[in-house]
Order: C-alpha cells, then sequence, then structure tokens
C-alpha cells in the first residue's frame, strides 16, 4: 500500500467553542467541528428532525398510488436489488406495506440472479414477476436506468413505481428516466430534496411514511394508533451504512435511530441472529458492525448464492428460523472470503506483470486500473477492485466473464474522479463498447464484450490520465492531530463508539509522536508494538497494533491511530490501532 500523506484536520476554533458551550464533551467538540457540525442542533438526532417527506419529488403520488393498491387489495410485488442495500429496501417495503394495511398473502417480491438476470428491472425479472400475478411492481434500490425494463410491464398492464437514488441515464449529455408511473429518487431531474445521499433503503422508508400520512388523510387511521414505522429503523440504518452513502445530517439520524433500537434489544429476529453470527454484541452495536460484520453477510448471499436468503432471514419473524439462515449466511461469508482471496493474489499477480518491480511506487502505477481474468468470480469482482484501490490509490475496475459470455466489471474510485461520467465519456468516445453502465462517482459497473477489453482498457486510462490532477493520485489520510493524555481511557473509546461515523463523518483518527520500544510480528502479517509518547519520557506504555503490516518501524514515530479496547481472555485492554505511519 501506498504510504498516505497525513494531514491534519482544520478545527474552526469558534464552532468547537460553541459546541463546548453548548454541553458537547470537549473532545467531541473539536471532532464535530472539524466534520462540518455548526451548531447543537446539527446533533439532535430525533425523529423530528428527519426532513419531512412531502419534500421528496414523487413521494405523495408514490403514496397516493401505494394507498390506492393496498385499499382495492390489489397484488404488490417488490423488485429487489442483489446488494444489501437492496435487501434491506426490500425488506422494509414488505414489513412496511403489511404494517399499514397491505395483506402479506397479497405481497410478494422478485430478486435478481447477479450471474442470470444482471442489473436492475430487465424484461427478464418483469416476467419474472409476471408469473406471480402482480398489479403494481416496486423497484427499490434499482429501476431509474431500467427503460426497457418499464416499457415491458406497462406492456403488459402491470403499473410501476421506481424507488430509486442511483444517477439516471444520460442520453446526448441530459438524464433519461423510464416512463414509469411514479419515480422516487433524490437524484432525479428537478428534486429539491436536501439529502442527495438518501440510501435506496431511506427512499423507501420515506416512501412508506408518505403513504401513512396519504391513508391517514383517507381516515384509514389518526395520528394516535397509527402503525410504528420507526420499528423498521434497525434495517433502514443497516442498509444505510452498507451501501457506503455519506452520512449528511438526514442519514446520521437515520443511522442513530436504528442503533438506538438495536442497543436496547428492539430489532428484527434476523438481524438479531446476525449479530449472533457475527460474534458481535447488539447493546454496544455501532456503525462499523454494519459496514463489516453484518452487511457482509447480508452481501455475501448475493455475491455466491441467492439474494433470497439474505431477504427471508431479514423478513422472518420467528427467530429460530432466523438463526438458522443466519448460519446459512455466515458460512456462504466464509466462502466468499476465500474467493476474495484467491481472486486478490491472481490479481496482485496480473499487477506484478504490468508493473515493474518498484509497482508500489506512485510514479510506477498507471492513473486506472483495469483488470481481467478468466478464473474472476463475478460475485466478487467488486470486493477485489476496492481492496485494489485502497492499496494503490487509483480508480480501479475488476471484470469478471458471466454466464452470458459478457464481461461484467465493477469499479470503485478515489476521490477527484468521478466513475460514472468517467464511463460516460469513454462511450461517447468509443461506442458499442459499453453494452451498459451504471453506478455513482466512486463506484460503478459495466457490461463489455471481451474483444473489447483493450479498449475499454485504454479508454478508462486515458480519461484518468486526462481528469486526475497529480495530487489526487497521492494518497492523503487526514487525523484529528493528537489526542490528549487525559483522553487516552477506556471513557474515550466508549464516548467516540456511542457517536454515529461513517462515509463523509469519519471515525476519528489521532497522530502522536511515538518512541517504539517493542515490535514483533504477530499471525506471521501483523506488527504488535510496545511504545510510549515521544512527548514525555517517563508516560505510560501502550500498546498498539498494526494489522497487515510486517515492515520494521524507526525507534521514533509518527503514528495514525483509532483507539480500540482490545477483549482477550474476559479482559480489556487499551489500544491504539495503527493506521499509517510518517
Amino acid at each position: 500500500m501506498t504510504s498516505p500523506t497525513l494531514k491534519v484536520r482544520d478545527v474552526p476554533p469558534r464552532l468547537a467553542f460553541a459546541l463546548e458551550q453548548a454541553g458537547v464533551h470537549p473532545l467531541l467538540a473539536r471532532l464535530f467541528a472539524a466534520r462540518g457540525v455548526r451548531s447543537h442542533d446539527d446533533l439532535d438526532d430525533g425523529l423530528g428532525r428527519l426532513l419531512p417527506p412531502d419534500t421528496l419529488k414523487g413521494a405523495a403520488a408514490a403514496a397516493a398510488l401505494l394507498a390506492d393498491a393496498i385499499e382495492a387489495r390489489r397484488r404488490i410485488c417488490v423488485v429487489a436489488d442483489y446488494d444489501c442495500d437492496g435487501a434491506t429496501a426490500c425488506a422494509v417495503a414488505v414489513k412496511g406495506l403489511a404494517l399499514l394495511g397491505a395483506s402479506r398473502d397479497l405481497l410478494c417480491y422478485v430478486v435478481p440472479d447477479r450471474q442470470v438476470h444482471g442489473y436492475g428491472l430487465t424484461p427478464a425479472i418483469v416476467d419474472l414477476a409476471r408469473a406471480l400475478q402482480p398489479a403494481l411492481l416496486v423497484t427499490v434500490d434499482n429501476g431509474i436506468a431500467s427503460e426497457a425494463g418499464v416499457a415491458h410491464a406497462r406492456a403488459h398492464g402491470l403499473q410501476v413505481l421506481i424507488t430509486d437514488h442511483h444517477l439516471p441515464a444520460l442520453f446526448d449529455g441530459l438524464p433519461r428516466l423510464p416512463d414509469a408511473d411514479v419515480i422516487v429518487n433524490p437524484n432525479q431531474p428537478d428534486c429539491g430534496f436536501p439529502s442527495k445521499a438518501l440510501a435506496g433503503v431511506g427512499v423507501m422508508f420515506y416512501v412508506l411514511l408518505g403513504t401513512r400520512a396519504e391513508l391517514r388523510r383517507r381516515g384509514r387511521f389518526d395520528a394516535t394508533n397509527q402503525p410504528r414505522l420507526d420499528a423498521l429503523l434497525d434495517l433502514v440504518a443497516l442498509g444505510t451504512v452498507a451501501d457506503v452513502v455519506k452520512l449528511d445530517d438526514n442519514n446520521r439520524r437515520l443511522v442513530a435511530q436504528g442503533l438506538k433500537r438495536i442497543r436496547a434489544g428492539r430489532m428484527q429476529p434476523g438481524l438479531a441472529a446476525l449479530f449472533s453470527a457475527a460474534g458481535r454484541a447488539p447493546q454496544r452495536a455501532s456503525a462499523f458492525d454494519f459496514g463489516y460484520a453484518v452487511g457482509p453477510r447480508i452481501n455475501a448471499a448475493g455475491r455466491l448464492a441467492d439474494m433470497t436468503l439474505g431477504i427471508e432471514c431479514l423478513l422472518t419473524d420467528d427467530p429460530a428460523r432466523a438463526a438458522e439462515l443466519a448460519a446459512q449466511l455466515d458460512a456462504i461469508n466464509r466462502e466468499r472470503r476465500e474467493v476474495e482471496a484467491g481472486m486478490r493474489e491472481q490479481a496482485e499477480a496480473l499487477l506484478a506483470c504490468r508493473m515493474p518491480d518498484d509497482g508500489v511506487a506512485a510514479v510506477a502505477v498507471p492513473p486506472a486500473l483495469v483488470l481481467y481474468d478468466a478464473e474472476f468470480h463475478e460475485g466478487v469482482v467488486g470486493i477485489v477492485a476496492g481492496r485494489l484501490k485502497d492499496r494503490l490509490h487509483r480508480p480501479t475496475f475488476v471484470f469478471a466473464r458471466g454466464s452470458d459470455g459478457l464481461l461484467k466489471g465493477s469499479g470503485r474510485s478515489i476521490a477527484g474522479f468521478h466513475l460514472r461520467d468517467a464511463l460516460d465519456l469513454v462511450s461517447k468516445r468509443h461506442p458499442g463498447v459499453l453494452r451498459k453502465f451504471g453506478g455513482h462517482a466512486m463506484a460503478a459497473g459495466c457490461t463489455i464484450a471481451e474483444s473489447h477489453f483493450a479498449t475499454f482498457d485504454a479508454a478508462l486510462q486515458q480519461v484518468a490520465r486526462e481528469t486526475l490532477q497529480p495530487e489526487a493520485m497521492n494518497r492523503t489520510l487526514a487525523h484529528d492531530g493528537p489526542l490528549p493524555i487525559e483522553y487516552f481511557c477506556a471513557d474515550t473509546v466508549e464516548r467516540i463508539d456511542a457517536q454515529v461515523w461513517g462515509q463523509g463523518f469519519e471515525a476519528p483518527i489521532f497522530c502522536d509522536e511515538v518512541d517504539v520500544l517493542q515490535q514483533r510480528l504477530v499471525g506471521e502479517k501483523h506488527l504488535k508494538l510496545r511504545v510510549r509518547s515521544a512527548a514525555g519520557a517517563n508516560g505510560p506504555i501502550r500498546d498498539a497494533i498494526w494489522f497487515g503490516h510486517t515492515e520494521p518501524l524507526p525507534e521514533r514515530v509518527r503514528l495514525a491511530y483509532r483507539l480500540s479496547l482490545d477483549e482477550f481472555q474476559g479482559q480489556q485492554r487499551l489500544q491504539m490501532v495503527v493506521e499509517a505511519a510518517g
């Protein structure tokens, strides 16, 4: 991995002081101010502070459509996606519509098989749904670019409600939308909803809020006996974090509310079973658990098996059934890790052939990485692309051959390179190379013929060469400066862990100069350290570990680290988890 440049975050002193005066702990006041929190009100995570549903374009029309379907007892089919955001959005849709009065026997769902159907509302998925005889299709976390699928559905007399958060397809540089009955997407043209980072599951939750309000207007219930949709916020929180969307104020509130429910033991049986399978304690649940423990177990089903397993685990109300499904998902996730490890070795070998021995040096790494091997597994290309992107700090695409013989690629990007826009430029310069593409700034996917792989590789390299500024290709790690000695304690870890951190609101990383007193390898690939702050020769000795790092450190070094509590044989020990040295 390329060594990052360590850069301290700017802390506006007036903001930090104002937060501290408002009662925020001094350390948290500094951390929040550095992340753009402007007032104590920004930290209010109450449900009343959520953005109102009527500001989301299409939400009112979607509410009317769903209310009509519920009242007329029409069959509703949810068209899901095969990642954690899509799975949680599907579960939220089915459970939420049932809470709002839809008969459970009139609710169904379909989810694409990644290798058979591809992504989104395709005509093939419409036909799969038609076998269930619905009157209304509701997409979750997909559909905004599904022109052919929407047209196919409507040609067969189905109504279509699209709920999505991805960017629309472009035609001659302008957004082009499918001809659905209703579209709800904060990223569609002319939508004034302030939170453009809402995940797919968040969009569906907002549609349910609007539907409840519509049914209340129709007299189905009043404010005192209306269904409690906040019971779904544990799933909303999981999908939001797992999809790595920006945790703006609104998303942080959704996640905070979900975490409160989980910590209090009020969660879906499937989520409780997944926490148990992952060996995590729900009462200490954090966004980290969503992103690195629970989310990957759901995602593994869509990568290597059938996402129906993940959705059923989230839908079931039977704890025994939930435990059985969680165990299956845990086993699939272990298999996913093995497949990923093998693919990473293959990818590293391919890179070694393409770059000189000093390939880890920034000057030797090309501006973008594009890899393909006939043995790559389609379900894991995104993970491997992300790992390589992190190691070499370059936009990365990894391809695998699909069951139809075409190459399916998944890409991950770095700040300063909008991946979906780059694909759009490639498609304009080389018509016909991209069969289809879509995504976001930081993650995207595309399909190409194997004969076009070299053309795509060269084209993406050229776009990266033209677009990426030299400074963007140098990895930077933002940190929060030194941690005062009085805060180096377990209370600080608990105080930090109680907050919501994630994409765009990163967890604290501190940076101290230390003297290295001892260092040794553990497990053959992790560096275990005993250090003392260089500021005090008689200061306490601290434990530290640098996972995945084997090179010895000098006697005095600056370490960027997270503070954590390590549990071993029932004992808790404070330790520094090193992220970088400089």
